[in-house]
């Protein structure tokens, strides 16, 4: 079938509310940009790559924006694609989004959770029974309006995402307290028409993500839910990223539109300013099971209502790490999302007899078989056709952790060169111990990388007490920890008030979960109001 999508509100102008900074425009990649050699080399056509083309042409501290677009495209992450919005992950992005999904489908099983499907598209009047909860999409919906030449007698959305799809059946399957709890994922894409700045990874059209829907007899059993997944959310970016982020609370102007409370972690991108949402985990409450009569006998015979969850965690995770860590060379991939973490590299020179360099081959054969008998990803580049300058070049711009050299000269001292991607640090390894080193040297650097991360990232928010404290605070592209009365109109004018002719308006990003102490008698940074809690405020993506 041959639908026709359109955006829900297709004649809205765009909004004009604030105004931002020029972010990359979006364009359609040259052919050139895309024929990289392959892995090994099967279709490599260049005999050598000249000096112009070592690492990125634009850089990160002088233009962002350019940086990160010239890098996900020349590190072979993503391709334009023809509708504005929508990118292609290829192979290196996919792979990475496959260890994230890995670790967290685990994880999530362990606590109970099943996977399941639901379908793509969703009824106009199935849609609109939430009003608070439509109403926080309506502009992102996008509709099936015709199929072929003939205008469809309703119109079909297209999930934003899936409360409405999945919890209709909800109430068919969950009739008594032996039903619960009821907890299952899908593994999915939706779709959410953007309107603001398309950024590959960051915001899209359509976007890949994980989404828990659960439900329970007590909010107890929800709220120890939204902090147990949360947690895992934090261990994602921190673990396996090798991000820091802040865990917290969504103020009420800021939590998912339906939700009773919505918790967060937030991370923060110190070269733009810009705090990054990083996933969410919500609770519900009950104010969904009373719109879909999702009810339950319980034990005392007595009709209830379920307390229910949603979380999601979405393959913006991937542009965040690629934000917080790659450099002008390339990418700077953590060991333990990397596709490949570590590149053998055979380096015989012209002179070099045909049969050492067939020892060298064989030697580089036996390391990887090692090394992949320990669970290490690893891969070979024997392509002759190439400098090893080139080579060097190429993996470094992949961001593979490190890089194993193995000349004439090391031949003859029987041990290898390795090379750190995030440091450039070399190191000598006798042959002996290159499958006991990379293991722990790999260790090291994710260790290392969170640890200089989460230093910088100590560094970015600054305590602000009065207006002209926090617009300092913005001015140098930090956040900002303020008291604050916790009302939503004094975050609307606050948003309003911090417009710069540079930058847009900031707003919370979330009331952290360690609170410093609020002494009695403070004041609201921005509305002189009694303060009610601490607030981390900043721009934002």
């Amino acid at each position: 079938m041959v639908a026709e999508v359109l955006a829900a509100v297709p004649k809205a102008p765009r909004e004009k509310k604030e105004k931002a900074p020029k972010e990359p425009k979006e364009k359609k990649e040259k052919p050139s940009q895309e024929k990289k050699a392959d892995a090994d080399g099967d279709s490599a056509k260049s005999k050598s790559c000249s000096k112009s083309k070592l690492g990125l042409s634009n850089s990160k501290a002088t233009d962002f924006g350019a940086w990160y677009s010239e890098l996900v495209v020349s590190s072979e992450l993503i391709s334009y694609y023809d509708v504005s919005g929508c990118y292609i992950l290829r192979p290196w992005a996919y792979a990475m989004w496959e260890v994230v999904q890995g670790w967290f489908d685990k994880k999530i099983k362990n606590m109970g959770v099943q996977n399941a499907y639901f379908p793509l598209f969703i009824t106009e009047d199935v849609l609109n029974t939430e009003k608070d909860h439509v109403e926080g999409f309506a502009p992102e919906v996008a509709w099936v309006t015709r199929y072929g030449n003939t205008e469809m007698e309703k119109p079909i959305a297209i999930r934003p995402t899936s409360e409405t799809v999945m919890y209709p059946y909800f109430s068919k399957w969950i009739k008594s307290h032996r039903d619960l709890p009821m907890r299952l994922n899908q593994w999915t894409n939706v779709v959410r028409w953007e309107f603001k700045y398309p950024t590959p990874f960051i915001r899209s059209r359509e976007f890949l993500w994980q989404e828990g829907h659960t439900a329970f007899a007590t909010q107890a059993e929800a709220d120890s839910e939204v902090l147990e997944v949360l947690d895992l959310y934090s261990r994602v970016y921190e673990e396996l990223l090798a991000v820091p982020v802040i865990k917290g609370k969504k103020s009420k102007k800021e939590q998912f539109a339906g939700a009773l409370y919505t918790t967060t972690v937030e991370a923060f991108i110190p070269e733009t300013g810009k705090g990054i949402q990083g996933a969410t985990s919500h609770c519900l409450g009950q104010n969904f099971s009373h719109m879909f009569n999702i009810e339950f006998e319980d034990e005392q015979a007595k009709k209830q209502h379920v307390w229910q969850n949603s979380w999601g965690l979405t393959t913006r995770s991937i542009g965040v790490m690629i934000m917080v860590h790659s450099d002008d060379k390339g990418l700077v991939l953590p060991p333990r999302v990397a596709p490949k973490q570590i590149v053998l590299i055979p380096i015989p020179k012209a002179a070099t007899p045909p049969d050492v360099a067939a020892l060298m081959n064989q030697k580089i054969d036996e390391f990887k078989a090692g090394l992949e008998e320990k669970d290490i990803r690893v891969v070979t580049d024997k392509r002759d056709i190439y400098t090893p300058g080139c080579k060097y070049n190429h993996w470094e711009l992949k961001g593979l952790p490190i890089r194993c050299e193995l000349g004439p000269k090391d031949m003859e001292n029987n041990c290898v060169v390795l090379v750190r991607r995030d440091t450039g640090v070399k190191e000598v390894v006798a042959w002996a111990d290159v499958l006991t080193r990379v293991p722990i040297l790999l260790e090291t650097i994710q260790s290392e990388m969170l640890e200089r991360a989460r230093a910088r990232h100590s560094t970015c928010t600054e305590t602000a007490h009065t207006w002209a404290e926090f617009m300092t605070a913005l001015n140098n592209r930090h956040m900002a920890l303020a008291p604050w009365a916790d009302e939503p109109e004094v975050e609307e004018d606050v948003k309003k008030r911090s417009v710069t002719p540079d930058a847009m308006g900031a707003k919370t990003l979330c009331l952290p979960f360690q609170q410093p102490p609020l002494p009695e008698g403070t004041l609201c940074f921005a509305s002189g109001k009694p303060a009610k809690c601490w607030a981390l405020w900043g721009r934002s993506y």
